[in-house]
Order: structure tokens, then C-alpha cells, then sequence
């Protein structure tokens, strides 16, 4: 009976999918083969993603933020010099690692990185 319940409430975590609600950090690489570390605030509410991530000129709004099983996407907008920049993030989450992909909308070229959960 025991073995019963655990594999339910196995299969029943696998069907709701990760939960990317969290504090989450990461080295992202930057210009010239520097990093920095980037902090993600994640709010899962069902199929919505919501929160920030921070940057040089502070923390900044996601959109269109997404989770579909243990897989996530959002965009962030940020305003350079009058320009605005678009960066995509899509990934996965697995317990307390979320690996992802960084790009520039538009871009040819996406940074893989590694978050893992910070609280």
C-alpha cells in the first residue's frame, strides 16, 4: 500500500510538472569573457510565469512568461541608450537547477547557463 501511495504522488509531481517559483542565481557570461551574477525572482501561478531579473541598471519585469511541465520561458525588456533590447530565456527546471538558454531576440547566438535555487 505504502509503495502504492509513493508512486502516485510520483506520477502526480511528473504531471504538475517542476515548480520554478523561487529565488534562482546565475554566472551569465558577458562581453570580453566576463560573467556576472544574475538573480531571478520566479512566481509560478499554473501556466504563468511572473517576476524579475536583475541587470546593471536594477531588477526588471519578465513577459510572456510560460511553464509547461518542467519547461519555462519568458522575455525581458531592457532599454539602452534609447534602444530597446529583447532577451529571450527558455529552459527547464529539475529540482533546484535551472538550466537555460540566454539570447538576444533576433540574435544568432544563446548562452547556456546554469541557475541553481537560492532559498
Amino acid at each position: 500500500m505504502k509503495k502504492i501511495i509513493l508512486a502516485s504522488l510520483a506520477l502526480a509531481a511528473m504531471a504538475f510538472g517542476a515548480d520554478a517559483t523561487g529565488k534562482w542565481t546565475a554566472e551569465v557570461p558577458g562581453r570580453g569573457g566576463q560573467t556576472r551574477t544574475t538573480t531571478m525572482n520566479l512566481k509560478q501561478s499554473g501556466s504563468a510565469l511572473t517576476g524579475t531579473v536583475s541587470g546593471m541598471g536594477g531588477d526588471t519585469e519578465i513577459s510572456d512568461g510560460k511553464v509547461d511541465g518542467d519547461k519555462i520561458s519568458f522575455k525581458v525588456v531592457r532599454e539602452f541608450n534609447g534602444n530597446t533590447m529583447k532577451i529571450l530565456y527558455e529552459g527547464t527546471v529539475a529540482g533546484d537547477e535551472l538550466k537555460l538558454k540566454i539570447g538576444r531576440e533576433g540574435g544568432d547566438r544563446m548562452n547556456e547557463v546554469t541557475a541553481k535555487r537560492s532559498n
